[in-house]
């Protein structure tokens, strides 16, 4: 972007923001379901580096990247119901299953995954926003992936729920009081099960977006995270769904600062930048551990507030 000068640094910042968030968007969201009801599932980061290959792995077969994204969902729900549900037996800590779930999703999908490294899936469209520029890399920025439409649908149609339908009510009630849930006649285990399988599932989508779009391919370093850093996101965002999309594109404009940096030719030191995402990770960890205020929106039964 050197032919547009330093106006290049926030453009590439707000086109990286909008792709790097994308994945942060579905990730959080889905965990903030799951963390209202009074579950936290560590595993994300399992889940969503199963669906990026599984997600390209479909695509690459079927030749739809769609049926790619759906496939990514489904095992997404698979994992999310499969940590539901053992979550659910005595004596089990939901913390120690993620951290275990974790593992066994990125395991099987490095193993799974690797007849698809070399082939080449098709991508998920996008919608060309800067169509009005003849700039490049104003066209470029503004190239947006349909996901990240329906990620801001998802946030405001979840806000909506939690704020105004019955079923956002019992979620809510299981999440705060599981006595109170109890002597309303609500099954406590089947509301946590489905939302943990629904975030499961998003997370699915999550996968599938980084390997079907940004950047775009299967490997085993396609998730640097991301899936982990949701978790925090979470607690940032104070189990709010849009928030968490405000907090996800701050997390991208984070990720989005080095290659913005590289590309106005700096280049001493960029790759500083590029642990941008991870130190703004730590740094909310430990704005938000005070005692006053860190758990002050937290679901009464989330286990992080025990």
């Amino acid at each position: 972007m050197t032919d547009i000068g330093l106006w290049g640094v926030p453009l590439a910042i707000l086109g990286g923001a909008i792709r790097v968030s994308t994945p942060f968007i579905f990730v959080s969201i889905g965990e903030a379901l799951t963390e209202r009801s009074g579950r936290i599932n560590l595993g994300l980061e399992g889940t969503l580096v199963f669906g990026a290959m599984s997600g390209y792995a479909v695509a690459f077969h079927s030749d739809s990247a769609w049926l790619g994204v759906l496939a990514a969902a489904f095992f997404g729900l698979l994992f999310g119901l499969f940590h539901g549900f053992v979550c659910k037996l005595p004596k089990v800590n939901d913390i120690a299953i993620g951290i275990a779930l974790m593992l066994l999703g990125t395991g099987l999908a490095f193993f799974f995954g690797k007849p698809y490294v070399q082939p080449v899936a098709p991508d998920l469209p996008s919608i060309p926003f800067g169509f009005w520029s003849d700039i490049p890399q104003v066209e470029a920025a503004l190239r947006i992936n349909v996901l990240f439409i329906l990620g801001i649908v998802l946030a405001v149609a979840m806000a909506f729920m939690f704020r105004a339908t019955r079923i956002g009510l019992i979620v809510r009630v299981v999440g705060d009081s599981a006595d109170a849930a109890r002597a309303m006649g609500i099954n406590i285990d089947l509301v946590r099960l489905l939302s943990t399988g629904v975030g499961g599932a998003l997370a699915g989508v999550a996968g599938a977006y980084l390997s079907l779009y940004y950047p775009g391919s299967w490997n085993e370093g396609i998730s640097s995270g991301q899936g982990l850093m949701a978790v925090a996101l979470v607690i940032f965002a104070r189990w709010n769904p849009v928030n968490c999309f405000w907090a996800a594109l701050l997390f991208g404009g984070a990720g989005a600062l080095g290659p913005a940096l590289q590309s106005v030719g700096v280049t001493q030191g960029y790759y500083l930048f590029y642990a941008a995402p991870y130190v703004l990770t730590l740094g909310l960890l430990i704005a938000t551990s005070s005692t006053r205020r860190a758990m002050s929106s937290a679901p009464g039964e989330l286990s992080i507030t025990k």
